[in-house]
Order: C-alpha cells, then structure tokens, then sequence
C-alpha cells in the first residue's frame, strides 16, 4: 500500500519561502522519480520540477531560479524548497512517484502567497 503525503504548505508574504515536503512509504519498489505539480482553482495541472534517481533535476521556467528540488534517501522524503515567492505561485501542491509499474499521487499541500 504504497502512500504519498505533502507537506510544509501555508500562507506566505510574497518574497517569503516555503519548503514542502513528499513522504513516501509502503513502496516494494525503487523510486525512479519525483515530480512536484501544482493546479490552481480554474487551471490545469503543471509540472514544477523533477528528480530522479540518479540524482537528476529539472525545474521549469516560471520556477527556475527560485525553486529547487532534493531528496533524502535515508528518510524516503522529496522536498520542494520555494523561495522568492510570488502571488501567481498560488496553488494546491501535489508530488508524484514513479515506482516503475505505476505512478502514485498524495492529497496536495496548499501554497498560498499573498501580496
């Protein structure tokens, strides 16, 4: 019963930070990769950033430069820390893990960065 779970979302001042966290347990298999996505109320989902297991990272053009993904292997943990926050960052925070056979999403951590 493999289990996705985001946190370290809230309210923040534009130009605060933000480091959100992506717990993963239950898995029998490797992780391959981790991607952030975000969807704000009336908007599709994007992708944020990424990670894989080779250590691999990638952060799209809006959050380049602020945004940066990690992992800690011995916690089975991703993080997104966000910084420079901006009020268009605003959205529900969701992390996706690639095990191989299946991708597994969490609940989504909210991300709110007022003006």
């Amino acid at each position: 019963q493999v289990q996705v779970v985001e946190s370290g979302g809230g309210l923040v001042q534009a130009g605060g930070s933000l480091r959100l966290s992506c717990a993963v347990s239950g898995s029998t298999f490797s992780i391959k990769a981790i991607g952030w996505y975000r969807q704000a109320p009336g908007k599709q989902r994007e992708l944020v950033a990424t990670i894989t297991s080779g250590g691999n990272t990638m952060q799209v053009d809006s959050v380049k430069g602020r945004f940066f993904i990690s992992a800690d292997n011995a916690k089975n943990t991703a993080y997104l820390q966000m910084n420079s926050l901006k009020p268009e960052d605003t959205a529900l925070y969701y992390c996706n893990i690639g095990l191989g056979i299946a991708n597994y999403w969490g609940r989504g951590t909210q991300v709110t960065v007022s003006s």
